[in-house]
This record gives structure tokens, C-alpha cells and sequence, in this order.
């Protein structure tokens, strides 16, 4: 069976989990941490990257996007979470991109608050990812407010933009809520909010 290591408080994790259980492709999950599980991590992957994914036949394969990739390919064209129209493709490109900034300025400045003393934080570099995770979410605000998502959403309609966008938007919430002010974002929180409390998002919760 698929393997699945890494912890779901990583957005790069979660989003791999989610479309996992939403190519109907059974998995097993371990969570391991990159920091408290290190040796153990390193058996399965020696550059101990997470998400780290382990097919049936022991190959493995690492990075959220490169994994992805990967299921994309060999999934029932109807299972795909990525569209087959080359125009709207680039858009879920652009959208996703946007996305995966804002995880990753998440975690960098989670790292800084969370891993070194307040006295060895650097303001500077703090301030300036602060604003990149801003303004990838100003630009995810507007996208998702010119698009028909609703209330009734199913995970028959969700697509990886969809996944990314938030589990951004999660993350940030559960680590850093202080800097991302939710009034500013509504459709953003209103789409989480949604997705959130699909079946299928919980059985792969953030904690």
C-alpha cells in the first residue's frame, strides 16, 4: 500500500492526504516529524523531506507538487483535480502557485517564532515574508471572488486549486492568526470554511 510520512500541520502534507482520499487511492499515513521523529524519518528518506511518499513497488517520491504530478498521471481521467483545458489549466497554475507561496512563507516565519528565541528573530526578515504572505493572499481573495463557489460544494467539485488555496488559508489560521487579519479575506475564509467541513477534509484534519 501507499505510504504517506510527514505530519498534517504541514500544508505541503495535508494538501498530498486530501487528494489522496479524493483519487479514492487507499494510503496509510504516518506522521512523522521532520524535528521530533528525525532518525526514524531518515530510514524511509535520507534528506528527510516531508511530504515523503512510498509506492507499492518501494520507489519514493518527494515534494507536494512532484507527487501530485505523479497521481495526475495515472488517475481516471474523471479522478484528475487538475483540468485538461490548457487555458483553465494555466489558471489552476496560477492560483496553485499563489497558494504554495503563501505555505511557504507560513511555515518560514512559523519556523522563526516557533524555533528561535525572540532575541535571535529577525524583524526584518519576519516583516518581508509577512508581506509576501499577504500579498498572495490579496491576490487568492480576488480570484475566489470572481469564481461560483458555494455552500453546497462537494468534493466532486473540488479541484487542486481548490485543496491548496486552503490549506494555505488554514494553516495560516491555526499558526499564525495574529498576522493575517480574516475580515480582509472573506471569501478566502468563507471557501474554508466550506471545504473544511467536507468529510473528506476532516478525515485529513490540520491537528
Amino acid at each position: 500500500m501507499i505510504a504517506l510520512y510527514g505530519m498534517l500541520d504541514s500544508p505541503f502534507v495535508r494538501r498530498v492526504a486530501i487528494s489522496l482520499s479524493l483519487y479514492e487511492l487507499p494510503f496509510e499515513h504516518y506522521p512523522l516529524s521532520v524535528f521530533k521523529d528525525y532518525q526514524e524519518f531518515k530510514k524511509i528518506n535520507p534528506v528527510v523531506k516531508a511530504p515523503t511518499l512510498k509506492l507499492d513497488n518501494g520507489v519514493v517520491l518527494m515534494d507536494s507538487s512532484l507527487i501530485l504530478s505523479y497521481f495526475e498521471s495515472i488517475v481516471p481521467a474523471e479522478k484528475r483535480l487538475m483540468p485538461l483545458s490548457t487555458p483553465l489549466f494555466a489558471k489552476h497554475l496560477h492560483q496553485i502557485g499563489l497558494a504554495l507561496t503563501a505555505c511557504e512563507k507560513g511555515v518560514q516565519i512559523s519556523g522563526e517564532i516557533n524555533r528561535r528565541p525572540v532575541e535571535q528573530q529577525s524583524s526584518i526578515w519576519l516583516d518581508r515574508n509577512t508581506e509576501q504572505l499577504l500579498a498572495a493572499f490579496q491576490s487568492l481573495e480576488m480570484l475566489i471572488s470572481s469564481q461560483n463557489h458555494d455552500s453546497s460544494q462537494t468534493s466532486q467539485m473540488i479541484s487542486q486549486a481548490d485543496i491548496t488555496t486552503v490549506v494555505a488559508w488554514s494553516y495560516t489560521q491555526y499558526r499564525l492568526a495574529n498576522r493575517v487579519e480574516i475580515q480582509k479575506f472573506p471569501h478566502l475564509h468563507q471557501l474554508a470554511n466550506t471545504l473544511e467541513n467536507l468529510p473528506i477534509f476532516k478525515k485529513n484534519p490540520i491537528e
